[in-house]
């Protein structure tokens, strides 16, 4: 009987929050950009003052910092939202600025494709 209850992976719908309500692939992706702004700037700037490890250290500190508050960001705009809302909604705001054809219809793009509108006519 406590066999039928068990969580089992293959019937998970999504990934598991780890950490802020972010799964590991989102965190990951965090850390990575984090890490990519972080390392040259702090690399760079040390560099001129002269202590360049004390750049890693700086870019360990602000990728943690990054991380933590971009997670907390996530958590607030996922917070009572579907899977994937987010990727939606970024979709949506590329395609609204001309960067990417999303294939969404929203109230602001759509309209009738030629060949509906002439049937629509002959009708």
């Amino acid at each position: 009987m406590s066999g039928d209850h068990e969580l089992r992976a293959e019937r998970l719908n999504c990934e598991p929050l780890v950490f802020k309500g972010c799964s590991s692939f989102e965190l990951a992706i965090i850390a990575g950009m984090s890490a990519l702004a972080w390392l040259p700037a702090s690399l760079v700037l040390c560099a001129l003052a002269g202590a360049i490890t004390m750049g890693f250290g700086i870019a360990a500190i602000g990728v943690v910092a990054s991380v933590v508050v971009l997670a907390g960001l996530f958590q607030r705009i996922k917070r009572g939202r579907p899977d994937g809302y987010y990727q939606q909604r970024f979709l949506i705001a590329l395609d609204a600025r001309g960067l990417y054809r999303s294939g969404f219809t929203t109230s602001r793009t759509w309209r009738w494709p030629s060949s509906c509108a002439s049937a629509r006519r002959t009708a």
